[in-house]
C-alpha cells in the first residue's frame, strides 16, 4: 500500500512537473508570435521580398518600342513628289527564351531574399527567448534576496534578544543589519537592471517598454537528456540561403548566355510625299511606306565572356561561404550542447550544497537553545546559502539560453 502511495505521489510530482514546463512553452510561444506578427524587422525583410518577387513582372518586358520624327527641311524632290516629312517606329526582340531566362534569374533572386525572412525570424525568436529568460533570472534573483533579507532581519531579532542576555555583543546586531543592508542595495540594482530588461523585451514585440510579463513561478532543468537532430543543421536557413544564391548565379549565366545572342527588330518607316503641280500620273505625290528589320549581332562579346568568367568566381566563393558557415554553426551547437550539459551538472550540485547549507542553518537555530549561537557563523552560512541559490538560478537562465540556440539551429 506504501509503495503505491509513493508511486501515486511520484506520477503527481512529474505531470506537475509537465505541466509547468508546457504552461511556459505556450506562454513563451504566444510571446513568440505576438513578436512575429509585429517586429518592424520582420515586416522590413517581408516588404523586400515583395518588392523582390514583383520585379518579375519587370522582367516580362521587351525593350522599349522606338519612335522618331523628322522634317525635311530642305524637301528633296523624287520621281513623285517632294518628301515632306518621316516617321519610324522599331522594335526589338531579345532572342528566344531571353525573357523567360530574366524571369527565372529574378525569381531565384527572391528564393535568396525570403531565406533571410527564415533567417530574421529564428533569430527574432531566439532573441525573445533569451530576454525572457533573462527576466525570469532577474526576478527568480530578488525573490531569493527578499527571502534572504526576511531570514535575517529573524537572526537579527534574535540576536538582539541575545544581546540583552548578555550573549552576544551589539556588533553582531550590526554586522547582521550591514549584511541587509548589501542585500538591499543588490535587490535595487537587480530592478533597475529588471526594467532595461523589460523594455528590450517590449521593444522586440514592438510595444509600449513598461508592459508587464507573466513569468513562470519556478523553471526547472530535467535529468534526462534531450535528444537532438544534428541532422537538421544541413537544412538552417543561413546554410540554405547559399544554395539559393548558387542557383541564382546559374540563372544568371543562363541569362548571360540568352542575352549574348542575336537580337531580332521589326520596324517600319513613313514618309509623307507631296503632289508634283501641273502633273498628272498614277503615283503622284504618292506617300511612302517601308517596312524593315534590323539584326543586332554583339560581334564584341567580351563583355559576355567576362560575365561569364565572373558566375564562375561567384559560384566558387558562394561554397567557400556555405563551408564556412556550415562550420561555425556546428562549432556554435557543439558549444550549446556542452554548455547545456554543463548548467545541469552545477544545478544538480547547486541542489546539493543548498540542502546542506539549510542543514548547516538548522543546527545553528537548534544551537540558540543552549545559548551557543555564533552570528559569524550565521553570516556565512547565510552567505554560501545565497551563493548556491545564484548559481542555481544562473544554471537554469545558462540551460535554457542554451536551448534556445539548439532550437535555433535545429528546428525547422
Amino acid at each position: 500500500m506504501k509503495q503505491i502511495k509513493n508511486t501515486m505521489k511520484f506520477v503527481l510530482v512529474l505531470s506537475f512537473y509537465f505541466l509547468a514546463l508546457y504552461v511556459n512553452a505556450q506562454q513563451l510561444d504566444v510571446l513568440t508570435n505576438e513578436a512575429l506578427a509585429n517586429n518592424p524587422e520582420i515586416q522590413s525583410f517581408e516588404l523586400k521580398y515583395r518588392v523582390a518577387t514583383e520585379r518579375v513582372n519587370e522582367a516580362k518586358t521587351l525593350p522599349n518600342t522606338e519612335f522618331g520624327v523628322g522634317y525635311f527641311v530642305s524637301e528633296p524632290e523624287t520621281r513623285t513628289g517632294a518628301q515632306r516629312f518621316r516617321i519610324s517606329a522599331k522594335q526589338m526582340l531579345p532572342s528566344f527564351g531571353a525573357i523567360t531566362a530574366r524571369e527565372n534569374y529574378i525569381s531565384s533572386l527572391s528564393d535568396a531574399i525570403y531565406e533571410d525572412i527564415a533567417i530574421a525570424k529564428r533569430k527574432l525568436v531566439a532573441s525573445v527567448s533569451q530576454s525572457y529568460y533573462s527576466l525570469y533570472d532577474l526576478k527568480e534573483k530578488q525573490v531569493v534576496l527578499d527571502e534572504n533579507m526576511a531570514l535575517l532581519k529573524t537572526y537579527e531579532e534574535l540576536a538582539l534578544t541575545s544581546v540583552e542576555v548578555g550573549k552576544a555583543s551589539a556588533v553582531d546586531v550590526l554586522r547582521l543589519q550591514m549584511r541587509q543592508n548589501e542585500l538591499e542595495q543588490l535587490k535595487q540594482i537587480l530592478e533597475q537592471e529588471y526594467l532595461a530588461e523589460l523594455t528590450k523585451f517590449n521593444k522586440l514585440l514592438n510595444r509600449d517598454k513598461s508592459t508587464e510579463v507573466l513569468l513562470p513561478n519556478e523553471l526547472i532543468i530535467p535529468n534526462a537528456n534531450d535528444l537532438i537532430d544534428t541532422e537538421n543543421l544541413g537544412l538552417h536557413p543561413e546554410l540554405l540561403k547559399y544554395d539559393k544564391l548558387y542557383a541564382s548565379i546559374e540563372q544568371s549565366e543562363l541569362l548571360n548566355q540568352k542575352e549574348g545572342n542575336p537580337m531580332l527588330g521589326f520596324g517600319l518607316d513613313y514618309i509623307a510625299v507631296s503632289e508634283r503641280p501641273n502633273m498628272d500620273f498614277s503615283d503622284n505625290g504618292k506617300d511612302i511606306v517601308m517596312p524593315m528589320v534590323s539584326l543586332s549581332i554583339p560581334i564584341f562579346n567580351n563583355k559576355f565572356k567576362s560575365k561569364s568568367k565572373q558566375n564562375e568566381l561567384k559560384q566558387q566563393e558562394v561554397l567557400a561561404q556555405k563551408e564556412s558557415s556550415l562550420n561555425t554553426l556546428e562549432a556554435l551547437l557543439d558549444e550549446a550542447i556542452k554548455k547545456s550539459a554543463s548548467a545541469r551538472i552545477s544545478y544538480n550540485t547547486q541542489i546539493k550544497n543548498l540542502k546542506q547549507a539549510k542543514d548547516a542553518e538548522t543546527i545553528l537555530v537548534k544551537s540558540y537553545e543552549t545559548g551557543t549561537i555564533d552570528f559569524n557563523d550565521v553570516l556565512d552560512i547565510q552567505e554560501l546559502q545565497l551563493k548556491f541559490q545564484m548559481s542555481q538560478i544562473e544554471a537554469v537562465r545558462s540551460y535554457y539560453l542554451q536551448r534556445t540556440i539548439i532550437n535555433y539551429l535545429t528546428n525547422n
